[in-house]
């Protein structure tokens, strides 16, 4: 298991000053948060701080205002939803450092909460200046990280707190990287990976980091019609990068090197339009018409994914096998969703997933929360998957 201290090692807080690091990076309209999910990830650790009579000092960025001060970025239009999800008074401090912050931390008593503005009106937060992260670390005397989502940048916030301050993971972020562990880092084989999504480019290293890691891959969306293009396969006008079919083929030799089965769908869910509730036909994958689009993985090959979870203990999975969004193009997407989170309640497979898309369809499959571990993190968690060092991690493992 890596090796990072959480807040069961913190010790007393008891009236000290605890800056940390949280995701309040959220959607709003009309100042109001459309989705709150990230705030509410928040809470196990700020409670539970706070509760100990900790001074909770919470940073985090919101939008890209590009170190400039910008009214429609502040961290000040979250006091209010956030204190209505804590169920307690939210403090405001309006610098995240300086001589300002720092007189109005001094006025906090034991178990407040505040929210400092947002980290990235300082140019040196995302240049991980070492001025910038010593001037936070004056107004706290721990530092906690709970933003996984946030952890593959290596910004003053992120990565240089850790370096100046006592530095462990909060709950969420302890949560995360257990779970990542049992699904990739050292995971019960056999190992299943579903990769989906519409292009190869965006996920050639997860590809090629997954084909030494796992058992069986799965590819859907329409990276698959790329690699079945590279196969000899006429996909008609779906979508398809065959300028990639020389890459797709390098990772379909490597998988076969590496005894890695990877599952491209035989059968296929087709239209000639691509809109919700168009007319569509199931196709052999060699018997898709010059007019016709592959939208969704076919009835056949589902099952016959569905069989193969079933000989698997481990599942990772990042991105829909279809156009998920547009119905009915999500069926396959649901269908092995649910199979996956059958198994999951059965006590046979661990399973992760992770990344907006992914999120959104084990929601509309209504099983996000029959899954072993949903990550709501993007970028760090696709990092992740590419087997690369995340900063934010790498410092808390540094301690």
């Amino acid at each position: 298991m890596p090796n990072f201290r959480t807040l069961d090692d913190i010790g007393k807080v008891q009236g000290k000053r605890v800056l940390v690091r949280v995701d309040l990076n959220v959607p709003m309209q009309d100042l109001a948060v459309t989705d709150d999910t990230r705030l509410r990830a928040t809470l196990p650790t700020v409670a539970e701080l706070a509760d100990r009579g900790a001074i909770v000092l919470l940073l985090a960025h919101f939008g890209r205002p590009k170190g400039v001060q910008s009214p429609d970025q502040s961290l000040a239009l979250l006091v209010q939803p956030y204190s209505a999800v804590l169920g307690r008074f939210v403090r405001f401090v309006e610098d995240c450092q300086g001589e300002e912050a720092a007189a109005a931390v001094a006025t906090m008593n034991p178990g407040d909460v505040a929210i400092l503005e947002n980290t990235r009106f300082h140019v040196g937060e995302e240049e991980n200046d070492p001025a910038l992260a010593r001037s936070m670390a004056l107004l706290g005397d721990l530092y906690v990280n709970d933003a996984f989502s946030a952890a593959h940048r290596a910004h003053a916030s992120t990565e240089g707190l850790a370096h100046l301050l006592p530095a462990f993971a909060g709950r969420a972020m302890e949560a995360e990287l257990r779970a990542l562990e049992k699904a990739l880092g050292a995971p019960e084989h056999p190992v299943a990976a579903v990769v989906g999504g519409a292009k190869v480019s965006t996920k050639l290293d997860v590809l090629h980091h997954l084909v030494d890691k796992v058992d069986h891959l799965v590819i859907g969306g329409g990276m698959a019609n790329t690699f079945l293009a590279a196969r000899g396969v006429n996909v008609g006008r779906s979508l398809c990068e065959h300028d990639l079919a020389a890459t797709a083929n390098s990772i379909l030799n490597a998988a076969e090197v590496a005894g890695c089965t990877v599952h491209l769908p035989y059968d296929v869910v087709v239209a000639t339009e691509f809109r919700a509730h168009a007319p569509t036909r199931v196709a052999n994958v060699h018997e898709v018409a010059a007019d016709e689009m592959i939208l969704d993985v076919g009835p056949a090959a589902v099952e016959a994914l569905g069989d193969a979870l079933k000989t698997c203990r481990t599942l990772v999975w990042n991105g829909p096998l279809g156009a998920f969004e547009t119905p009915p193009f999500d069926t396959a997407t649901v269908a092995l969703a649910r199979t996956a989170a059958a198994l999951t309640g059965d006590g046979s497979l661990v399973s992760v997933a992770g990344g907006g898309d992914t999120v959104a369809a084990l929601n509309q499959a209504g099983v996000a929360d029959s899954f072993t571990f949903v990550s709501t993190a993007g970028g760090a968690f696709l990092e992740w998957m590419e087997g690369k060092t995340l900063p934010g991690v790498a410092a808390l493992m540094q301690q």
